[in-house]
């Protein structure tokens, strides 16, 4: 599909060379890489004429491939929270004032890790230390927890290039599910600068995603966000845990693979409330940094192979827009589960197993 073919001087007609320029720019297989003297006189009026083209010896990424989401109610947590006078008779947990309770804070994460975090004995979070009782609590703060590897020349691309896109890739996700704004319900437009914006098939999504959100557009498979209606983050800190990856893509292309776990402790909107909960989610985003000579791209913009995300406790069939986590009696989160039980925690197994889910299933977290 994104092979291109060469073609020299020939007794092709001048109306079927045409219709065939026509085709290659609009990316279908197998166009020339290099014009003979005529098609570059035909290419250059096509360009001129008003509903113009992008570029003949160029193509416009597809969509992304992949798009999917799993989400997970959070369940099991109230029986073991009645375990933990056995865990700790003398109320000796968290003594030391949460963050240090379980030992000093990890390193980042440079591989994948090869067993799911110990289960500590369940503490209910408060609004002074949002990640009692959860291995979040010795993870680092927002950026900090995103470990970008050492850059290398890769494709196109020097050493310098590649770690300028490497920087400018954590920067996406930073303004997309760090940004205190969209967090509050606010529109992206920071990450929604980094997309290409020729790529086919993203305007529709970015369109349908922040004006009629369905399973498909879901703004939250890219972006995390809550209504300020009900939910409000709780402090000024989310606990990150994730790495990158990147290799030659396609066409001498950088693709990063980024693979980061997002902890959200947040409490009802309103003043008043004291009940902390956690909301997860765990997003593979795959993107790739073109060759301006052979792709249709905007400078300083990546385009988007594919992205998936894992969430718990932010909702189960609802298609707001939103995280909707379930506070107080709503543990059923409002939806039935499909029976699988996960740890969100354990970050040793690729996204959904590697084995792909249905959009929206619905299944049990282990602990939140």
């Amino acid at each position: 599909m994104r092979s291109g073919g060469d073609r020299g001087d020939s007794s092709v007609p001048d109306d079927v060379w045409e219709q065939f320029l026509r085709d290659s720019v609009e990316g279908v297989a197998d166009a020339p890489k290099e014009p003979s003297a005529r098609a570059r006189v035909v290419a250059e009026r096509l360009r001129n004429e008003p509903a113009g083209n992008d570029g003949w010896r160029t193509y416009t990424p597809a969509a992304p491939a992949r798009r999917t989401k799993r989400r997970y109610l959070v369940g099991l947590l109230a029986a073991v929270a009645l375990l933990v006078v056995a865990f700790d008779p003398w109320n000796m947990i968290g003594a030391s004032g949460g963050s240090g309770a379980f030992g000093p804070p990890l390193a980042q994460e440079s591989a994948r890790p090869t067993d799911a975090p110990p289960v500590e004995p369940a503490e209910r979070p408060t609004l002074a230390e949002p990640f009692r009782g959860s291995p979040a609590v010795r993870w680092a703060d927002g950026t900090a927890g995103i470990t970008v590897p050492a850059a290398r020349a890769t494709g196109w691309m020097s050493k310098a290039q590649v770690e300028k896109a490497l920087r400018q890739t954590r920067d996406f996700l930073v303004a997309s599910s760090l940004d205190p704004a969209v967090l509050r319900g606010e529109r992206p437009t920071k990450a929604i600068a980094l997309i290409n914006p020729r790529q086919k098939g993203v305007k529709d999504y970015l369109a349908g995603a922040f004006g009629t959100p369905t399973e498909e557009n879901d703004p939250l498979l890219l972006f995390s966000r809550f209504d300020p209606s009900s939910a409000r983050l709780v402090g000024d800190i989310v606990k990150t845990r994730g790495r990158m990856t990147f290799r030659e893509g396609e066409r001498g292309a950088l693709e990063v693979t980024t693979d980061v776990t997002y902890v959200y402790p947040v409490a009802r909107a309103g003043a008043g409330s004291d009940e902390v909960v956690r909301t997860i989610a765990r997003r593979e985003v795959v993107v790739s940094w073109d060759d301006p000579s052979k792709v249709i791209t905007e400078p300083g913009t990546l385009s988007l192979v594919s992205y998936k995300v894992d969430m718990t406790n932010g909702g189960c069939d609802t298609h707001t827009g939103y995280f909707t986590p379930a506070f107080g009696t709503q543990g059923s989160d409002g939806g039935a589960t499909d029976g699988e039980t996960v740890d969100p925690y354990d970050r040793s197994k690729p996204l959904f197993g590697g084995t792909g889910s249905p959009d929206g299933a619905c299944g049990t977290a282990s602990r939140s």
